[in-house]
């Protein structure tokens, strides 16, 4: 939430072709009752882009799924794992664990209202729950309304106790557990996520170890900070053919939707602001984070600005090339 916006998939989009895209989670309340173009609105561009809704009201988040389903989106997720104050006191989120018959009558009525695919994303249990319990009983009762693909952040939320920050850090990770799932519920598609850090961890939990394969891998903070790992995905996840796209090239791929939404009267640093990791760990990437994050804010800010950033990174790699021939 306030992470992956339409501006943020747009430039992740320009990196890989090929992963499917989430959406900040939205509330039901909000996509019924609210602005729709501002809250579900995206660019053609995202494709393939899932929907994340957050609430409990079986009628309510149909009603929701059909609009989403409206507006182009290629899949609908209900979110049961979001930790945040805000969740727990509405009744959605993690804390819907502990109702998994709840979860399956939302799943059931998304399912009748949309005919793109429905799916979960989950923790493996709350609080004082036994996770072998919790995990499996959430994924079953939803199994058996007709759902088949589930998203399993393989650690707990501990709503009481634990900020939504520290939940995404502090309880241990149980990819083990993620793994029996799949083991034993073999006809469900089963992807894991929570605390994977980069391509070469992402391609261990889709290795068949111990005779069990995972069937995706979703990515959060690391696809964020670190967004050029996705400049691989493609190849190294989806063996797709043709060479893996530098954070260059994305930031030139991005460069017609920067333009379009800054004509459109979008500040630059609203989109800017999600490419300060693209750079991460080459040369030059300090003054390209300086210069997106001082230059971008003020009024009238362009691409220049972008162009000024990309320069300082290619100067410095010149530089440090220089120094190596000369050495």
């Amino acid at each position: 939430m306030d992470w992956t916006d339409r501006h943020c998939r747009a430039f992740h989009r320009a990196l890989s072709a090929r992963a499917l895209l989430y959406t900040e989670m939205v509330t039901a309340p909000a996509v019924v009752h609210g602005d729709r173009d501002k809250l579900l609105g995206f660019d053609a561009v995202e494709h393939p882009v899932a929907l994340q809704l957050g609430g409990s009201d079986p009628a309510q988040l149909a009603e929701a799924a059909r609009i989403g389903e409206q507006y182009g989106y290629d899949e609908i997720n209900l979110n049961v794992g979001c930790p945040s104050d805000r969740v727990q006191s509405g009744k959605f989120g993690a804390c819907l664990m502990r109702e998994p018959e709840l979860v399956a009558d939302c799943m059931a009525a998304i399912k009748e209202a949309v005919s793109v695919p429905a799916t979960v994303k989950c923790r493996i249990g709350v609080d004082n729950q036994d996770p072998e319990v919790s995990l499996f009983a959430t994924v079953d009762a939803s199994a058996a309304v007709g759902i088949d693909t589930f998203i399993v952040h393989a650690r707990k939320a501990w709503l009481k106790g634990l900020s939504p920050k520290e939940n995404r850090d502090v309880p241990p990770l149980d990819y083990a557990l993620v793994r029996r799932l799949k083991r034993e519920r073999p006809h469900l598609s089963i992807s894991i996520n929570g605390g994977i850090a980069s391509l070469d961890e992402a391609e261990a939990h889709l290795d068949d170890t111990g005779g069990v394969r995972l069937d995706g891998v979703m990515l959060g903070r690391a696809a964020y900070h670190e967004p050029a790992l996705l400049g691989q995905a493609d190849r190294r996840l989806f063996g797709s053919a043709g060479a893996d796209v530098d954070a260059f090239e994305a930031l030139e791929r991005y460069r017609p939707y920067l333009r379009a939404r800054l004509e459109e009267g979008v500040h630059l640093a609203h989109m800017t602001r999600h490419m300060l990791g693209v750079m991460h760990g080459r040369p030059g990437a300090r003054a390209f984070r300086r210069i997106l994050t001082v230059e971008g804010v003020k009024s009238g800010a362009g691409l220049e600005v972008v162009d000024r950033a990309a320069d300082a990174v290619r100067e410095a790699e010149a530089r440090l090339e220089a120094h190596d021939d000369a050495a």
